[in-house]
């Protein structure tokens, strides 16, 4: 007992800041704990932002790389259709002057002179076909062939007969053109029917 006696006086002499250290720590570690937390709290919030923005330009980017894509994939198209219909514009703008040049040729000259301008036309003629058909560009001018509303222009029918069946092409009265897989300009044709 007086050991016991001993430790309580002992207790009593102590200062009050060292009496209860157990409390005074929980103490101090409360306010710590409660601003690690909301730091935590902080730090997790920033870091779920940061995916956010992350995973928008993530987003963006995909969809920019996408949008380069289908870019590059327009221009080789336009390049390819360029280099393949690009002489179409020069066949709109060469075919009305050949066609003056081959009816200028059906003219009936009986002199010399004429002959010889008549020869130089042929020249040009052929020298223009030659241009087009070196550009894939094609006279549509058969006659006896199936009519076909795609690359012939019907503007006369004439009664069928054992020498023009129906639905054939019976005269060509205007050259048309077709550059590769296009129409230029159909043919005017007389049609049996």
């Amino acid at each position: 007992m007086a050991k016991e006696k001993e430790t309580k006086a002992t207790k009593k002499e102590q200062p009050a800041d060292q009496q209860k250290p157990a409390t005074k720590q929980a103490a101090d570690e409360q306010p710590k704990t409660d601003v690690a937390t909301e730091q935590t709290e902080k730090l997790q919030a920033e870091v779920a932002k940061l995916q956010e923005q992350l995973d928008g330009a993530q987003n963006d980017y995909l969809r920019s790389q996408a949008e380069i894509q289908n870019m590059q994939k327009r221009n080789q198209k336009e390049v390819s259709e360029m280099a393949k219909y690009g002489p179409q514009q020069l066949a709109k703008d060469i075919v009305p002057a050949l066609d003056d040049l081959t009816r200028a040729l059906d003219v009936q000259v009986d002199d010399e002179s004429g002959q010889q301008l008549k020869t130089g036309i042929e020249m040009v003629v052929k020298h223009l076909d030659k241009a087009l058909t070196d550009n894939d560009i094609h006279a549509v001018d058969e006659v006896g062939v199936q009519f076909d509303p795609e690359i012939h222009q019907a503007v006369q029918t004439v009664p069928a007969s054992d020498e023009h069946p129906a639905d054939t092409v019976v005269q060509v009265l205007q050259t048309g053109y077709r550059l590769a897989d296009r129409v230029i300009r159909p043919a005017m044709v007389i049609v049996a029917q």
